[in-house]
């Protein structure tokens, strides 16, 4: 029996100790703490002792065990720990392989890299705000240089005695310290970048194990700089799969290549939906994962069965079974809003195989005599959903939708945005014998109650003519005193913006809130806050938002800049009116978020002033100035006469370094 050496500490060190369970090899795994040992499940031919070790340990326990291979499966950043395993291998003549984290290929834009620690705090000595650290404890000390320290470091380190001793040893205690286990969302990344006020991420690139995706996306969302310290080598190596196949090869089995996963698409829930492909892989599993509402309708299989929802847990399961012919059953079909979508990065190694089924899409509109190629597809099943702009645009809208109230949310919000003549169909249970298709518009429907998971299909003949370009006709909005952008120039504003899909606004000065609401049919699954300072003016903007159908617009009631400090960081910001206050505006918006782009419009020689002096001052860059004069013509008797507006400067630039 070959005998093998493993230094863990990392999930590409757990998940080869699990993959060699049970199998014909004697693996000694080593980590470096007592909590690293609770992480790993030992069995009669795995062994996990911990404790750190330094070049004479490694020898001695190479000796001690054995070990004709010694896999090493340390953190990237574990440089040192590295080299010391290479050359005591190199001493001891032993077989050395190195497992890999695989880098993530994230776009790295509004990162801030540096080489190591000491640049990290360099750094951030020349910086202005609150910093989380996700670098662990071992780097605390390091830290306690930066300006400031005890007010602005916030640092997330694992719930080890050991740790929280180090961070009360430095003075660092309190709401600065927060102890967690990950893996950590981008979503709780997210959360907590906001909750302590944060401006600045301090992270290692550690790949999609170590969840530095979430982190990055956490970040840009937040509109917070990452500091990323670069691995300090450049490695070789295999993967987790590469290792467990040499392995395999290597002592006669073949690691996990035996295993044959299949993902299962169930379909509507009936059993007469469930395609012949599907019920085989039941039938031939050894094993079926999924959800408990779906294992149970699975039990006429008679297999053995685990529940599991979590895309991780599921991988889990997959890979500690001795099961090696392994189902997982999920609802309705598998490229469908599925859980599916989660799962596949995690055990592409393993070459699943993936069965569609019958979709809620496809039976639906078959029950309701329709076809869905033409159809624009949204979930709002546990999400937000802008519905209103997107129906107004699209002929054919399917909208999955959950919840008690689902229905009935969606309906009264057509019905409220001049949408309730629009002819709707309702299809609730598809599949089991309470099933319903209802008919009618969604105003008469609103009134009615229907079940929690229901698909709605609305049909808009009117939206075959609706128009997609910028710059409405001044007469589309609801007119009193309040000051308003006029169309020419909204439409060249809304250009200069370079407004995306899902982008987060702020209007300053919103006025009657034109340039908010045109913003807002652009970023259809995004959000905009309008804000502006007059009673008056923000009624008028809520009128306008019913007048015209647009629901992602929040308005606020406030001057700026104190009305902003409390809004999501902006990605795109348009300032109208800026009560002499452009500059502390500015500066507050590339706080929030130091990649923002702003146009500030401004017909004042003051404020050109102001707006030209902030451009000096601020780290922007890409910065633009162009004066936009528009005449209209007017009829005069059985003449036409152009008459000028005011002249119009638009600045436009984003946030970053200036260029040279």
């Amino acid at each position: 029996m070959t005998k093998a050496l493993l230094f863990a500490g990392t999930t590409e060190g757990r998940k080869i100790a699990e993959g060699c369970r049970g199998k014909d090899i004697d693996l000694t795994v080593s980590v470096a703490t007592e909590y690293g040992e609770t992480l790993i499940d030992p069995a009669d031919n795995v062994h996990v002792i911990s404790g750190r070790k330094d070049g004479n340990g490694i020898a001695a326990l190479i000796r001690e065990t054995g070990a004709e291979l010694v896999i090493d499966a340390t953190h990237p950043y574990a440089a040192e720990v590295t080299r010391t395993l290479q050359a005591v291998c190199a001493q001891e003549n032993v077989a050395y392989l190195r497992i890999l984290r695989r880098e993530d290929h994230e776009d790295m834009t509004g990162c801030v890299f540096v080489d190591d620690t000491q640049g990290a705090v360099a750094y951030l000595n020349g910086t202005e705000g609150n910093v989380l650290l996700t670098v662990g404890s071992k780097e605390l000390p390091a830290y306690m240089a930066v300006r400031d320290w005890q007010n602005r470091l916030y640092a997330r380190v694992l719930p080890l005695p050991a740790s929280v001793q180090l961070a009360f040893e430095l003075g660092m205690e309190g709401s600065h310290l927060i102890c967690m286990q990950g893996p950590f969302s981008q979503e709780i990344n997210e959360a907590m970048l906001r909750m302590l006020d944060a401006r600045y991420l301090i992270t290692k690139d550690t790949g999609a194990a170590g969840g530095f995706s979430e982190k990055l996306k956490a970040a840009r969302a937040c509109g917070v700089t990452p500091v990323v310290i670069r691995r300090p080598l450049v490695e070789t190596g295999v993967s987790v799969a590469q290792c467990l196949s040499l392995l395999g090869e290597r002592c006669g089995w073949a690691a996990d290549a035996k295993k044959h996963i299949t993902m299962v698409g169930l379909g509507m829930g009936d059993p007469g939906t469930l395609t012949r492909a599907a019920e085989d892989a039941c039938r031939q599993a050894d094993l079926i994962v999924g959800a408990q509402r779906v294992t149970d309708a699975l039990q006429r299989f008679g297999k053995p069965t685990q529940n599991a929802v979590a895309a991780r847990e599921i991988e889990r399961i997959i890979r500690t079974t001795p099961a090696e012919n392994i189902a997982v059953a999920m609802s309705g079909d598998t490229g469908f809003y599925s859980g599916t979508k989660g799962l596949l990065p995690l055990i592409s190694d393993l070459q699943p195989t993936v069965l569609p089924g019958i979709s809620s899409i496809s039976c639906f509109t078959a029950k309701a005599g329709t076809s869905w190629d033409d159809a624009l597809l949204l979930s709002a099943h546990g999400r937000p959903c802008n519905y209103v702009t997107k129906i107004r645009r699209s002929p054919k809208t399917i909208v999955l939708v959950g919840g008690d109230r689902g229905v009935k949310d969606l309906l009264c919000v057509l019905r409220d945005n001049g949408l309730g003549h629009l002819p709707v169909t309702v299809g609730e249970n598809l599949s089991y014998p309470e099933e319903r298709i209802v008919r009618g518009t969604a105003g008469e429907l609103a009134a009615q109650t229907f079940a929690p998971l229901a698909l709605v299909l609305v049909e808009n003949p009117d939206a075959k003519g609706a128009v997609l370009t910028q710059g409405r006709p001044d007469e589309d909005f609801l007119r009193t005193e309040v000051p308003m952008t006029k169309s020419e120039v909204r439409a060249v504003t809304l250009s200069k913006l370079r407004l995306t899909r899902d982008a987060l606004c702020w209007d300053v000065g919103a006025g009657t809130g034109s340039v908010s609401l045109e913003m807002a049919e652009v970023c259809e699954d995004g959000m905009v806050y309008a804000i502006e300072r007059k009673p008056e003016a923000c009624a008028l903007i809520e009128a306008n938002k019913k007048h015209l159908g647009v629901t992602n617009v929040q308005v606020i009631e406030g001057a700026a800049p104190d009305a902003l400090r409390d809004l999501p960081a902006p990605t795109h910001v348009f300032i109208g009116g800026s009560g002499g206050e452009l500059k502390e505006i500015m500066a507050l918006v590339l706080d929030k978020n130091p990649a923002a782009r702003i146009v500030v419009n401004t017909v004042t020689a003051e404020t050109f002033a102001l707006a030209l002096d902030a451009l000096k001052k601020l780290p922007v860059t890409d910065v633009e100035i162009v004066e936009l004069s528009v005449s209209r013509g007017r009829k005069v008797g059985g003449y036409h006469l152009m008459t000028a507006q005011n002249p119009v400067y638009l600045f436009s630039c984003r946030g970053g370094q200036p260029n040279g």
